[in-house]
């Protein structure tokens, strides 16, 4: 992650591949902390790509955009036929021991992912703080609510099997978890979260790491981060 935070006018750009029999996890120090801005924006452009036989699992810390902040994040993720993926992003309301929270000016972050010749997926997250947390007063959580964003694809995925209900008994108890079949024969899928705060939301993310990591073995590797 960028040391000590994002400003305005950042340009950052990441290229990660994956090659076959590889298997890599990305993860970050710290929370990436987006400062406020008088003008202008920050904006983060990231591409992976994983070819047949590979996996990629990506769980950076959570995204903080302080008061005033203007920030655009695009995600191009490419997948060959028989690649493996488990892809997270997570994202708080902002500085709440300082009584900040929901305050950005402007948050735009872009998923799309092409898989086995085909786009499975394209989604944009794009809205003020006051209208996330209207989402998050909706689904029962509070100042502190704090959102993920998980995309999963593997052959492995193609039919849901037991996991798939186990999943979504992850729904309740503070916790608001919807599934999705992404369209296509790779084996995708997309999983949203909300949570009360940033620990119920790494409890969460745990606990469906752990569920997956039956019919995804590689998930069974411990980031130390949950």
């Amino acid at each position: 992650n960028p040391t000590a935070g994002i400003l305005s006018g950042d340009r950052l750009r990441s290229d990660i591949t994956v090659g076959s029999g590889a298997a890599v996890l990305l993860t970050s120090p710290s929370a990436s902390r987006v400062f406020q801005m008088k003008e202008g924006e920050a904006v983060f452009a990231q591409r992976f790509e994983v070819a047949a036989g590979g996996w990629l699992e990506t769980m950076p810390e959570p995204l903080v955009l302080h008061r005033g902040s203007r920030y655009r994040q695009t995600t191009d993720i490419e997948v060959a036929a028989g690649g493996e993926l488990f892809f997270s992003e997570l994202l708080m309301p902002g500085r709440l021991a300082r009584g900040e929270s929901w305050a950005w000016d402007a948050l735009r972050l872009e998923v799309s992912l092409h898989g086995g010749g085909e786009w499975l997926l394209r989604e944009r997250l794009q809205q003020s703080g006051e209208e996330l947390k209207s989402l998050a007063a909706g689904a029962g959580a509070g100042e502190g609510a704090c959102f993920a964003n998980v995309v999963m694809l593997s052959p492995r995925l193609r039919e849901a099997g037991e996991w798939k209900a186990r999943v979504q008994s992850l729904h309740g108890g503070g916790v608001w978890l919807g599934l999705s079949q992404l369209r296509g024969e790779q084996g995708g899928w997309s999983v949203k979260m909300i949570a009360p705060d940033n620990i119920g939301l790494k409890r969460a993310l745990k606990e469906l790491r752990c569920l997956m990591s039956d019919v995804l073995p590689r998930l069974r590797s411990d980031p130390r981060k949950l």
